[in-house]
């Protein structure tokens, strides 16, 4: 729900010039047909990249989750770890470990599998308390909302 409304906000921030103008054609002169085709046009071009963005990041989820298959004993437990991800791509040992109910070393071994598939990375750089990114999820998620 969050993505679609900041996709929406920073349409309106690229279009910030015709936004102030057709608002202020609204308060001077009562053209809300212009503001409304603007609007449209604001919500058609959100809901197009949320559906492209969501295309991606099922494409990205479903191929990784075929290379996680092929690493042999511990892949259930990646495979667990993978889903939780979808949820939060930036996590914990711990909250990994609290939101799947696997074992603080079982959760350990998959995050460390998945960053020898390229899948997660540690990003503390510390030995304890270290925090694993989805990268590729997150470069998608993050993908346009630079700012201007």
């Amino acid at each position: 729900l969050h993505q679609p409304l900041l996709y929406l906000s920073l349409y309106f921030k690229t279009h910030r010039a015709r936004y102030y103008e057709l608002l202020d054609r609204v308060r001077t002169d009562g053209e809300w047909e212009e503001w409304i085709r603007f609007f449209a046009q604001g919500v058609e071009e959100t809901a197009s990249t949320a559906v492209a963005t969501t295309g991606e990041l099922n494409a990205l989820s479903q191929a990784d989750r075929e290379r996680v298959r092929g690493i042999g004993r511990i892949a259930g437990s990646a495979l667990q770890v993978h889903e939780a991800l979808l949820g939060n791509p930036v996590t914990s040992i711990k909250r990994t470990a609290e939101k799947t109910g696997l074992s603080t070393p079982a959760v350990t071994s998959a995050l460390l599998q998945l960053s020898e598939l390229g899948i997660t990375r540690e990003i503390t750089g510390r030995r304890r308390g270290r925090v694993f990114a989805y990268s590729a999820y997150m470069d998608i998620l993050q993908r346009g909302l630079e700012p201007l």
